[in-house]
């Protein structure tokens, strides 16, 4: 993860570094070398993710001109990646962006028991049918609500363990194509993740939230944000909230978007796809890739 960038462009090595210092964690290494296991740590995905989305920012923003506030109307991002869209506006300072992730995965990871809880993702529900069957699971004991709406027939819910196997069956009895229970440590984006909220505004209460040079969408509201102080609550309440995702990619084109481009990755460029077919979408993965977006701007 982000290795041909570190070796395309200085600038991208320097962020790499810079998130490195912060962590006092050579995360660069595990990026590059692994073990795929340390990789996946809750802890060391989330900053290392933001640190591969803000290294394509910089070197755009270093080698091709690329301004924020001239070229985009507004950053959006999905569960952490709205830290990566908040950073690349401004708002935090990067080595703030790495520090909160890396406290933000700790605590997620450790708010609920390892084995207690969990995410299934139901494959073909559409979001009125996934909150049907949160509810009718919920009512049968523990936790189950929606997480995520990703995109048309993608929407994942997350809870306990019991309420997430009573959840399949009812997806099954309503004729819901799959529920499949995901690779995941812990139930996010749900009640359960509270203490992790209360540590997050802890950590976010520390930090200081800079003007934004456009505003973020907020996952939690699928509505624009740009006063710090909103940015900071609402970025507690993501912790437990559901990620309107979906929402957020319908209102774009009434906010003037016609076109998404997506840094480092392009799983929500297909996302995007799905949602809104009539955006046009650009994902910036490889240096080829930010050559030629760069020559565009």
């Amino acid at each position: 993860m982000g290795k041909p960038l570190a070796d395309a462009f200085a600038v991208a090595r320097e962020t790499f570094q810079e998130v490195d210092d912060a962590l006092s964690q050579k995360l660069s290494r595990i990026m590059w070398e692994g073990p795929e296991a340390d990789l996946l740590l809750t802890e060391n995905a989330q900053p290392a993710i933001m640190a591969n989305a803000i290294a394509v920012v910089r070197v755009l923003e270093k080698e091709m001109g690329l301004d924020l506030a001239k070229h985009a109307r507004l950053v959006a991002g999905h569960s952490l990646g709205e830290y990566s869209a908040l950073c690349a506006a401004g708002a935090f300072t990067l080595a703030d962006t790495a520090r909160l992730l890396k406290t933000r995965g700790l605590a997620m990871q450790s708010a609920v028991p390892l084995g207690e809880g969990g995410m299934t993702a139901l494959i073909g529900a559409e979001i009125e049918q996934a909150e049907e069957v949160a509810r009718e699971a919920a009512a049968g004991g523990g936790t189950c609500v929606v997480a995520n709406d990703n995109a048309p027939g993608q929407v994942v819910i997350s809870g306990t363990l019991d309420a997430l196997a009573r959840a399949g069956e009812i997806a099954k009895a309503k004729g819901i194509k799959r529920a499949l229970p995901l690779p995941v440590s812990a139930p996010f984006h749900c009640p359960l993740m509270q203490p992790a909220a209360d540590k997050m505004a802890e950590a976010l209460a520390a930090v200081t939230i800079r003007p934004l040079a456009v505003p973020v969408l907020a996952n939690v509201t699928a509505s624009e944000a740009n006063d710090p102080e909103t940015v900071r609550r609402l970025l507690v309440e993501q912790v437990t909230g559901r990620v309107r995702w979906r929402e957020s990619i319908l209102i774009l084109k009434s906010l003037g978007v016609d076109t998404t481009v997506e840094f480092g990755n392009k799983v929500l460029t297909g996302m995007v796809k799905r949602i809104d077919k009539d955006l046009a979408t650009v994902a910036l993965e490889t240096p080829a890739d930010l050559e030629a977006f760069g020559k565009a701007l």
